[in-house]
């Protein structure tokens, strides 16, 4: 299972991105899956998850990052809104995959490469 994100940009405080994570694998749908921040220097901390149909925000984010999914894609995006230099960093998705393997249905967890957002002031 390969996650492929995208989205990532430079931003002025007060705009937005949405952000990408593409499931690729045979048949590949994508369950439960989390967004995490890494700011420079920092460890990374999740944002935003979906699991087990709960959905999570950590207060930092609550209000302004709005995460959903489109299943006929096997995708899963961060929605970014009244972005602050403090978002500033890498972000990471990270999602447990079904797929069809050799006759047979798998899951996986598996991470992003990691998308660069940049939040100027």
């Amino acid at each position: 299972v390969q996650l492929v994100e995208s989205g990532g940009d430079s931003v002025k405080s007060g705009g937005s991105l949405r952000l990408s994570c593409a499931a690729h694998a045979n048949g590949a749908v994508i369950q439960d899956f989390r967004w995490y921040h890494q700011a420079p220097g920092k460890q990374r901390t999740q944002v935003a998850s979906s699991t087990s149909g709960n959905i999570y925000y950590a207060d930092s984010v609550k209000g302004r990052f709005t995460i959903s999914r489109n299943n006929a894609k096997n995708t899963v995006y961060l929605q970014m809104n009244n972005l602050k230099p403090e978002d500033t960093g890498v972000y990471y998705c990270n999602a447990d995959v079904d797929y069809y393997y050799l006759g047979d249905w798998e899951e996986d967890n598996a991470w992003g490469q990691g998308t660069q957002v940049t939040v100027s002031a």
